[in-house]
This record gives C-alpha cells, sequence and structure tokens, in this order.
C-alpha cells in the first residue's frame, strides 16, 4: 500500500507529520493509551490488523507489543471531525497496554478539590514491567 493513498491524504497530520492517536479497548470502551502515527505508521496499521505507532523518542516505527507481545488487534480505524485524531478499536493482548504494566495509561485519577486534591493510581500493576521489556526500554 502507497503511503501517498488518497485516504491518508484525508488526515490533517501535524507539523511534524504525526497524529495523535487514542486506542480504545472494543468491549470494555476503557481507552487504554495515546500515541502518535506518521503516514507509515498508519498505512502499516491498516495493512496489518494491528497497531503500529511513532516513537516519538526513538525516532521510529513502533509496532506495539514488538518487544512485550502485548498487541494490539485493530477492529476499527476511526478519524475525527477535525480530521486531526485518530480512534483505534482493539483488543489488547495479555491485557496491558501501559509500559507500567497496568491495563490503561490512564491509571492515575485526580481526587479532591483544587486545593488539596491529588493524583491517585486507581489501577493495579499486572505485570511486573522489569519482566514484559527485554531491554526495559519504555515507550
Amino acid at each position: 500500500m502507497s503511503s501517498n493513498a488518497k485516504w491518508l491524504n484525508k488526515v490533517r497530520w501535524d507539523e511534524h507529520g504525526l497524529v495523535p492517536v487514542i486506542a480504545q479497548e472494543v468491549g470494555s470502551n476503557d481507552v487504554l493509551m495515546f500515541a502518535w502515527m506518521n503516514r507509515d505508521a498508519l498505512a502499516r496499521t491498516v495493512e496489518t490488523g494491528e497497531a503500529v505507532y511513532w516513537s516519538r523518542s526513538r525516532k521510529k516505527l513502533w509496532h506495539k507489543g514488538e518487544e512485550s507481545g502485548h498487541t494490539q488487534k485493530v477492529h476499527e480505524i476511526r478519524l475525527d471531525c477535525d480530521e486531526d485524531v485518530v480512534l483505534l478499536k482493539v483488543t489488547q493482548a495479555g491485557d496491558v497496554a501501559c509500559h507500567t504494566g497496568r491495563h490503561s495509561c490512564f491509571f492515575q485519577k485526580f481526587e479532591g478539590d483544587a486545593g488539596s486534591g491529588d493524583w491517585q493510581t486507581v489501577e493495579p500493576v499486572l505485570k511486573d514491567p522489569e519482566a514484559i521489556y527485554k531491554h526495559n526500554d519504555k515507550k
């Protein structure tokens, strides 16, 4: 598939050629994670049926689960009304999406009020991060 495909041109890529992506779990509708894609990542996601992102820190394509085995099977890809955010509806292999070993990257919840509130961890670690990654290279 050409990364110049017409459907890719509809996406409003930012000045770095990236688009924000939200991964949402099919069934539970849990928001699992937020990441970025470039044209090649989105094209490869469509080609393979599994989530492929762009790692800004490593400046390379990142097939989700390439080290951990926690791949994301993509069931649906949606583009928001402004055409500048992608939503992936996925099945998460291994029930762990976050490099911290949790189901979701959104495991911290604000509790309290503006004067005395704080972020509380509300989801348990399901798998030790040291056991997940070969090189313990966080995404």
